[in-house]
């Protein structure tokens, strides 16, 4: 099958949802979405994408449907609400879930898909617009090796590495653990420039030295990029708060000791 006759739904035109239809799109792939707000729906019409009435609508004629909306709760409502995927959703698509959540459900969307005849990919996402422009979005992906395989072609457009880690639901556990490492390593980050301040020093070099020596890692990276640890919770924590909360229901719900991981983590979230 030639890439131009799959047709790949998008439901969710963010951040992230965007340029990943964008990619897609350069591929190329037929690409439909909904889009609530008119702004958003003249954008990706703009772009080339053709705008549908209803999710529902956007399920059934989808080869492949990909659901990138911020929070569990968003992912419930587009799925299960009333003219949602549930509605639509049809044997052979492939249901592919990049909101970071619960493990609970991705395995609810899996047991959906398998109702219905069609398959799903949980496929947990790292990294940041800047990363799917450059097609290096990378994807923690949990489901049947065999449906990874199928829908490759469509995740390479905007993701590399794309790596399988378990069953559904595997994905969002190693999502989870991976924004509970960088929200401690954040909060390390924080506590060094602290550190500085303290020893007289002006943290800006500080940061940008201790990014060349073996204390280097992704979040001072992204401290010193931002000119400051501070600098870095004030952007990026409410994300990081948000999976910090939902990390720490998880591991309630599962009974699982992530350590000392989740009280680093909980530093690193803004006050209120």
């Amino acid at each position: 099958m030639e890439s131009p006759s799959l047709s790949v739904g998008m439901v969710g035109l963010g951040a992230m949802g965007l340029p990943i239809a964008q990619r897609l799109l350069a591929a190329p792939f037929k690409v439909s979405a909904v889009a609530r707000r008119p702004d958003a729906a003249r954008e990706a019409a703009a772009l080339g994408i053709e705008v549908v009435d209803s999710i529902s609508e956007l399920a059934a004629r989808s080869d492949v449907l990909i659901i990138c909306v911020y929070s569990d709760e968003q992912v419930d409502e587009v799925t299960f609400g009333a003219g949602g995927i549930a509605e639509g959703l049809g044997p052979e698509t492939i249901l592919i879930n990049h909101t970071t959540g619960r493990p609970s459900t991705a395995q609810r969307l899996d047991a959906l898909a398998a109702e219905r005849g069609a398959s799903f990919l949980d496929c947990a996402l790292s990294g940041g617009p800047h990363d799917i422009a450059r097609g290096e979005l990378t994807l923690l992906v949990g489901g049947d090796v065999e449906v990874l395989d199928r829908a490759r072609r469509v995740l390479e457009s905007y993701a590399s590495p794309i790596l399988h880690v378990g069953a559904a639901g595997d994905g969002q556990k190693v999502k989870l653990l991976n924004n509970a490492v960088f929200g401690a390593q954040v909060a390390l980050a924080v506590q060094a420039e602290k550190a500085a301040v303290g020893l007289g020093m002006d943290p800006g070099p500080v940061l940008a030295a201790l990014t060349q020596g073996s204390a280097r890692s992704f979040a001072l990276e992204a401290a010193s990029g931002h000119g400051s640890a501070s600098g870095l919770v004030a952007s990026a924590g409410r994300f990081i708060a948000k999976d910090v909360a939902v990390c720490e229901e998880v591991a309630d719900e599962l009974g699982a000791d992530l350590g000392s991981l989740l009280a680093l983590a909980r530093e690193a979230t803004p006050p209120g």
